[in-house]
């Protein structure tokens, strides 16, 4: 062993002095001879100066000693770029260490953006406060029933909240709010109130015919002056309906009909004529309702229904929802700081906000969202309420542009005291307030219909920045596109619409949002057959995975079958399945693009159907583990969308609410066994050719079962598929393939029907009648008889199908 380590350094200087190189490497390596400078080897200065002195080892295999020595400092190093740096590794036992790790480049990974009004672009999206989201949304104004316009907008936006809570794993604070003080309300309350009252008092015919005529006047002049064609055609449809009832009990008064004939009249124009009547009635009566009861019980009730109907539609419920009754005062200090800051007034009992002073202060800006609007006296009229047009209220402001942020109560309206009078909140200032104290002097989404962008929100926008004093009220503004019915557009207002629950009853709330995640939620989206249709072809497209992906997990197998070995194919697919998820990701990032989303998905499962087909036709059973994640993400996918309900572990859920784990989990068993002892039996019916027996086996399958939401599919050489079915579903189906059984029958001409019996007939006559059987045998009298009835039933069924082919009644 050698001797300290300032011995060896001597040692070394000697070394280092021999001039010639031969000798001096030599000399080294009877040095070295003499130490063990691998195992338990301390690295010095001296060696790393020594080894410095040398290029490479020596090419002479004799001097191995001074090899190893080389080799051994070299990887210590790091290699030869370590020749000229200090010495690192004095504490190094004999070890070789990690070579340097070098990162891979990746790939940049994709931002979520979100298309935002106040930009009108796609905006990377940056919550301000880390991974938490605060959200108001703009509720209803609850004073009829809700309908696909609000679904559009409330599926849509719970959507993309669920998007952002369980994809993005935001912490998403959602507000929403309940406008239940308003013009629309105010009137409908009175209108509803003063008809009810006026039905109670039974009025005679001859009374309700005067009333009737009566309130024809002003109704008559108002259609002359409306100039929008969807609001003349409403008004034309009110008044052909009117007249037409009006007709008969005319006709029956003259006639002096019985009173349980008139009854019937009077009953019929009073329900045909309650729109008319009730706006008559609140012209002349309307002022004399002052019972604020009144004005409260209409949306209560309305609130309830709109409640139930999100409910039945699976849409979230919001964290905290405010009603514009409940925050009146809140409502009344923050008009008050918007006059004290400079940019309200107060006129007449009533406060309005001053767009010209707001819109010169440097630090803001008014109409953010829809500048070329500024100005729209039409946009700015039906923002401020049909009760709050008039000539009066109208000239109380400095500007046409102004809007009301407090409106004195008139005769007939509720009201509530402050400052300037008994009055009652504007349209706009509810929202402003109510998200203002929750959510403070900014948030980071605010959502709305896209029709609420001018004036309602570019208003909101205006006073609730002239309240906090700055420019960043709203970070983000999003607005669903509009719904039309066919092509048409779709109103309250204009009673041009269809209600959540009549929808309901054509289609599941899974159907409906479907539809809608195949569109983009901004654009505009037709509720048509056509959109419904593709919605229940995409429902049954991706059912159909679901199940046989179930059927093939059901299928016994040992712990260790559940993996198989991975052929060419699965390689693939499982690539495809990585790169679709990439294809979504990057889909969601974009303005969380659900259409391409859905198409992507669609996309995987034809892939997987294919790969599934094409084991089925080698007779080899498709690998488990690999359908199971991708149906375990499809499901995902579609429980963060909202169009899985239920908490089903696979695809989506059998029968109803709740039923879905223990039905599933309970039955399958049973059927299990029904199938496969079903399948013994015709084995054996076939076997002995009991066409009863196989018959009675068909009619389980295609009768019995599906009754009970249960679909067996026989496949040739292969065990029978279970599945289980929403019940409605395969009774439809049953029905389509029976359309389709008989459609096909019709289509055939009666001159054809026996040509492609040649097992059964071996001539036929003109007509296509067989004449002889197989053995060349003339058919009898009775038989020929029997053949000529069928000729004719088909005759006529030919027939039927031409005349509806030129009717273009073939579906």
């Amino acid at each position: 062993m050698a001797g300290s380590s300032a011995e060896q350094a001597a040692d070394y200087r000697s070394i280092l002095s021999i001039s010639d190189e031969a000798a001096r490497v030599q000399a080294l390596d009877q040095h070295l001879s003499t130490r063990s400078y691998i195992q338990g080897y301390s690295l010095s200065q001296a060696d790393v100066d020594v080894f410095r002195q040398l290029s490479a080892p020596p090419a002479d295999s004799r001097l191995f000693h001074v090899a190893r020595w080389f080799r051994h400092i070299e990887a210590l190093l790091g290699g030869p770029q370590g020749r000229d740096e200090p010495c690192r590794l004095q504490a190094s036992k004999g070890r070789r260490v990690q070579p340097q790790w070098s990162p891979p480049a990746g790939t940049e990974p994709c931002r979520l953006r979100l298309y935002n009004s106040l930009t009108r672009n796609k905006d990377v999206f940056i919550p301000q406060d880390g991974k938490k989201v605060t959200w108001y949304c703009c509720g209803p104004t609850v004073y009829d029933a809700s309908h696909m316009g609000h679904a559009r907008s409330y599926i849509s936006f719970d959507i993309l909240r669920r998007v952002l809570r369980d994809y993005f794993q935001y912490d998403v604070f959602y507000c929403m709010n309940i406008t239940d003080i308003d013009d629309k309300i105010i009137r409908r309350a009175r209108q509803n109130y003063l008809f009810e009252q006026y039905r109670e008092q039974k009025p005679p015919a001859t009374q309700l015919l005067k009333d009737v005529r009566d309130a024809m006047k002003p109704f008559s002049v108002k259609l002359s002056e409306t100039t929008d064609p969807d609001k003349r055609q409403m008004l034309e449809r009110i008044q052909n309906s009117v007249k037409l009832a009006t007709e008969p009990l005319e006709q029956a008064v003259r006639s002096s009909l019985s009173g349980e004939e008139v009854d019937s009249k009077v009953q019929v124009l009073l329900e045909e004529a309650k729109d008319l009547l009730s706006d008559w009635l609140d012209s002349t009566g309307g002022s004399e309702v002052t019972d604020n009861s009144i004005f409260s019980k209409l949306p209560k009730f309305w609130e309830e229904e709109f409640h139930k109907d999100m409910e039945a539609l699976n849409v979230l419920p919001p964290d905290v929802l405010t009603r514009v009754s409940e925050y009146v005062p809140e409502i009344v200090n923050f008009v008050q700081k918007i006059v004290d800051n400079g940019y309200g007034y107060a006129s007449n009992g009533s406060v309005y906000f001053d767009t010209a002073k707001f819109a010169a202060s440097e630090k803001h800006s008014y109409g953010k969202l829809v500048p070329e609007a500024v100005g729209d006296q039409k946009a700015l009229q039906e923002g401020e309420g049909d009760l709050s047009i008039s000539a009066d209220r109208l000239s109380e402001k400095r500007s046409p542009n102004d809007f009301a942020l407090w409106k004195a109560s008139k005769p007939g309206e509720p009201s509530w005291p402050c400052p300037w009078g008994k009055g009652r909140p504007g349209w706009h200032i509810e929202c402003s307030a109510m998200a203002g104290t929750l959510l403070g002097a900014s948030m980071d989404i605010h959502g709305g219909g896209f029709d609420l962008r001018f004036p309602h929100h570019d208003n909101e926008l205006a006073q609730s920045e002239a309240y906090f004093e700055n420019d960043c009220w709203v970070r983000y503004f999003l607005h669903t596109g509009h719904l039309t019915i066919a092509g048409c557009k779709m109103s309250k207002s204009l009673k041009n619409f269809i209600t959540i629950k009549d929808a309901l009853k054509k289609h599941s709330a899974r159907q409906l949002r479907l539809a809608f995640l195949m569109h983009s939620w901004k654009d505009t989206l037709d509720y048509s057959s056509n959109t419904m249709e593709s919605a229940l072809q995409y429902e049954k497209f991706m059912n159909e995975f679901f199940l046989n992906v179930k059927d093939i997990l059901r299928a016994p197998v040992d712990i260790t079958g559940q993996f198989e070995k991975w052929e060419a194919e699965e390689v693939e697919l499982n690539k495809n399945f990585y790169g679709k998820k990439t294809a979504v990701h990057e889909a969601l990032c974009d303005n969380i693009d659900t259409r391409t989303v859905m198409e992507e998905m669609r996309a995987l499962v034809s892939q997987c159907n294919l790969y599934m087909a094409a084991r089925k036709a080698e007779r080899r059973r498709p690998n488990r583990a690999l359908l199971e994640n991708i149906a375990m993400y499809l499901t995902h996918m579609l429980k963060i969308f909202g169009a899985i309900e239920e908490e089903s572990p696979l695809g989506f859920p059998v029968g109803g609410p709740g039923t879905n784990l223990n039905l599933e989990s309970t039955v399958m068993p049973y059927l299990q066994v029904l199938s496969e002892f079903r399948e013994g039996v015709r084995k054996i019916a076939r076997e002995k050719k009991v066409l009863e027996v196989l018959q009675l086996s068909d009619a389980l399958r295609d009768d019995i079962l599906p009754e009970l939401g249960v679909r067996f599919e026989d496949h040739e050489g292969l065990p029978t598929v279970v599945k289980l079915v929403d019940r409605d579903t395969l009774l439809k189906e049953k029905e389509g393939k029976k359309r389709a059984a008989k459609l096909a029958k019709m289509k055939i001409p009666p001159s054809e029907m026996f040509l492609s019996e040649v097992n059964k007939y071996s001539k036929f006559d003109e007509n296509g009648l067989p004449t002889h059987d197989t053995e060349g045998k003339e058919l009898s009298k009775g038989q020929a008889k029997k053949l000529k009835k069928l000729f004719e039933a088909q005759e006529k069924l030919y027939k039927e199908y031409l005349q509806m082919l030129q009717n273009g009644s073939l579906q």
